[in-house]
C-alpha cells in the first residue's frame, strides 16, 4: 500500500503560516518577533534542508527502512511474518495509533540523544541557534540530521511496521513540531497535561540554565514526565532563546558547521584519547580541565546557590 509523506503538502503550509505570523507580529506590536536576517538564514536552511531530505529520506525508506522489514518480515506461506513468530502489521486503525505512539517514543530518545551527544548536537545546534522563537525557527534545521535519524527508527519496521507507515508517522511528528514554534498559543489547561505543547517547547528553546535539555518529547509530553525532563513555563521567569554559545553570525555555512570546527579544536586540547573521544561523544560543554561545564553541572551549581539564599 502506498502513502504520500504528509509533508509534500505541509511544506507549503508551512510557508503561508510563517508569513501570517510574520505580517501579524509586524501589526501588532510585537515587531522584535522576527529579524529579517535571522529569517533569511533560517529559511536558506529550511530550503536546503527540503531539497537534501526527499533524497536522504527516500533512501532511507527504499534502501534502509525497506531491507530492515524485508530482513525481519520474511514472507511465510505468502504471510508476512516476524521473525520472532508474529503476523507482520497491517494497516488497521489500531496499528496507525501503536504506530504513531511508536514514533513519538523513538522521537523523544532521538531529540534527547542530539541534547547529550555533542557530535550529535554539532547538528541539532543548528535549529537551536536563533535568539528568535518563532515559526521561521521551526524550519531551521540542520543539514546533517537526516544522515543518522533513520538509524534511529529502525527498530519499527525490524518489529513488523510497514515501512510507508513508519515515513508517515514521521511525516505527522513533523507537523506537529513546526506549529510549536509560536508564542501566540497561551497554556491550553487540560491539553498540556498530555500534548507537547507551545509553551513547553518554548522552554525547550530556552538557553536559562533551569530550561535548558528539557521538554524533548514529539506531541506527547508523557516521556519527558517518565523519564524526568519535563518542565513547565514559568511566567515569572524572562525567558531567553538560543544557545549558550551561538554562532553569532546569519551565514547559513557558519551556523551549520560551527560547532563541529570547536569539536575540532576541542579534541586538540589534550593528547589523552579519552578525552579526545569525550570531545566528540560526551556532553557538550564537557571539558577535561574544567574549562567549560556541561548543563546537568551548570543546573547543579545553580540548586546549590538557590539552597543558599
Amino acid at each position: 500500500m502506498d502513502f504520500t509523506n504528509p509533508l509534500v503538502y505541509g511544506v507549503p503550509c508551512f510557508l503561508g503560516l510563517i508569513l501570517l505570523e510574520l505580517t501579524y507580529s509586524k501589526t501588532h506590536d510585537h515587531k522584535d518577533l522576527y529579524n529579517w536576517k535571522d529569517l533569511t538564514a533560517s529559511l536558506t536552511m529550511g530550503v536546503g534542508s527540503a531539497l537534501l531530505a526527499p533524497l536522504i529520506k527516500t533512501i532511507s525508506a527504499i534502501v534502509i527502512f525497506n531491507f530492515v522489514y524485508e530482513v525481519f518480515n520474511p514472507e511465510v506461506n505468502g504471510i508476512r511474518t516476524n521473525i520472532m513468530g508474529w503476523e507482520s502489521f497491517g494497516y488497521a486503525w489500531y496499528v496507525w495509533l501503536i504506530c504513531q505512539l511508536a514514533d513519538d517514543f523513538t522521537y523523544y530518545w532521538f531529540h534527547r540523544q542530539n541534547h547529550m551527544v555533542r557530535a550529535l548536537w554539532a547538528a541539532h545546534i543548528v535549529h537551536h541557534s536563533s535568539d528568535n522563537f518563532n515559526l521561521g525557527t521551526a524550519v531551521r534545521n540542520g543539514w546533517f540530521t537526516i544522515l543518522y535519524k533513520p538509524l534511529f527508527y529502525m527498530w519499527l519496521p525490524a518489529i513488523g511496521f510497514p515501512p510507508e507507515m513508519v515515513v508517515v508517522c514521521l511525516g505527522i511528528e513533523a507537523l506537529w513540531q513546526f506549529q510549536l514554534h509560536s508564542v501566540y498559543i497561551p497554556k491550553m489547561g487540560f491539553i498540556e497535561k498530555i500534548f507537547n505543547t507551545h509553551t513547553m517547547h518554548q522552554v525547550h528553546h530556552a538557553k536559562n540554565i533551569e530550561y535548558m535539555d528539557k521538554n524533548h518529547g514529539g506531541f506527547l509530553n508523557i516521556f519527558d514526565k517518565i523519564f524526568g525532563t519535563w518542565k513547565a513555563l514559568d511566567e515569572d521567569i524572562q525567558i531567553q532563546y538560543g544557545v549558550t554559545h551561538a554562532p553569532n553570525s546569519y551565514n547559513p555555512w557558519v551556523i551549520l558547521t560551527h560547532e563541529y570546527k570547536d569539536i575540532w579544536k576541542d579534541t586538540k586540547k589534550s593528547k589523552n584519547w579519552y578525552h579526545k573521544f569525550m570531545y566528540i561523544f560526551g556532553p557538550p560543554g564537557w571539558s577535561h580541565d574544567g574549562s567549560t561545564v556541561t548543563v546537568k553541572q551548570m543546573q547543579r551549581e545553580l540548586n546549590l546557590k538557590e539552597q543558599k539564599v
